[in-house]
């Protein structure tokens, strides 16, 4: 891709945001799960160590005051443990990403054909509903493991979760995803096209289709790059002036939303079509735009449950920085400056 970005820039942008995110006072769940996953790949695209030895000293100190326990959502924390396990070797952080797996496989709520259910606390929130969260807190996280301890059942239940998620999430006439999906009713429930969900899946895909070594040999993964593919045709051409895009996609009025627009550039960037440049480049421009001298992220909306209605979307707040919106942004930004690398 041809963008227009100087690395230098880019490398102070990611260390201020990195240095807000972690004097945030984050916890292990999800929202910290996303931030440090950001962490993670910015210690891996820029090499500072400071950044892998910010996110030991975190997470080593968790462990000490006593960890909560898991969900869906908090697996999102098992992506910091993946990136630390690899670059320290240390056997604390093998045991716990293993203990997620187990609740994964074991423990967690599932439905129908073993899809995970979305789950944010011990009790049975929202029955037999898969949302497209699931995939950034969960299913990207166990394809992680399963090829870093080269475990294909690990692999295969991760792909599982892909395809069944696009099966029920993906609407095959727009190419856009909802929110999510209710196996009781069948539905869609409101059925609004969210622009965080759709990014929870673009980014995930992208992922899946760079990190897992000969790709081709698994069937989902023709699944994956289909739907990824008619994902971005159809959200490319949604993007507002600004170079943002707004909360719900299809609603020209829906303000612009920054952790979305983050996640669905650095999904761009990682499929690697050329013909995105000029998508992406506005897409860096309006985050940038976004980003204080101190590295918070701005116009990120809060938590957002699957929504009654469009003005329920509208009406939740961005006043305050968020951990997924540190995570998705310093996703993008990483994404971008491995381009100038390559």
């Amino acid at each position: 891709m041809k963008l227009q970005i100087q690395p230098t820039e880019l490398k102070q942008t990611i260390a201020n945001v990195v240095d807000y995110t972690f004097g945030m006072d984050l916890t292990w769940d999800w929202p910290g799960g996303v931030a440090f996953y950001g962490v993670g790949r910015a210690f891996e695209v820029t090499g500072e160590q400071a950044y892998l030895e910010r996110m030991a000293a975190w997470c080593d100190e968790y462990i000490e005051v006593g960890l909560p326990v898991w969900t869906v959502n908090a697996c999102a924390m098992g992506h910091m443990l993946v990136t630390l396990y690899e670059h320290t070797g240390e056997q604390k952080y093998l045991d716990l990403i293993m203990s997620k797996v187990e609740y994964l496989e074991h423990r967690a709520l599932r439905f129908g054909d073993r899809v995970l259910q979305h789950t944010v606390s011990a009790k049975n929130d929202f029955p037999e509903q898969a949302w497209a969260d699931t995939l950034f807190m969960a299913a990207y996280f166990l394809l992680r493991v399963g090829i870093k301890l080269n475990e294909k059942r690990l692999i295969d239940d991760a792909l599982h979760q892909f395809f069944w998620h696009i099966n029920y999430l993906q609407d095959e006439n727009t190419g856009l995803w909802y929110h999510g999906y209710n196996n009781i009713k069948k539905d869609h429930m409101s059925g609004i096209y969210w622009a965080r969900a759709n990014a929870w899946a673009a980014y995930t895909m992208s992922r899946a289709a760079k990190v897992l070594p000969e790709a081709y040999l698994y069937p989902p993964m023709m699944h994956i790059w289909s739907s990824l593919r008619d994902q971005l045709a159809a959200i490319k051409k949604l993007q507002k002036e600004d170079g943002l895009w707004g909360t719900v996609l299809d609603f020209p009025e829906a303000y612009g939303e920054v952790s979305a627009t983050a996640g669905i550039g650095a999904a761009m960037v990682t499929q690697g079509n050329p013909l995105h440049s000029k998508y992406v480049q506005k897409a860096l421009d309006g985050v940038l735009a976004n980003i204080t001298e101190h590295g918070r992220v701005l116009n990120v909306s809060g938590g957002t449950a699957v929504m009654n209605d469009i003005q329920g979307y509208l009406g939740i707040d961005r006043k305050w920085a968020q951990g997924w919106g540190q995570g998705l942004t310093l996703a993008f930004l990483t994404s971008v400056l491995e381009t100038t690398k390559e």
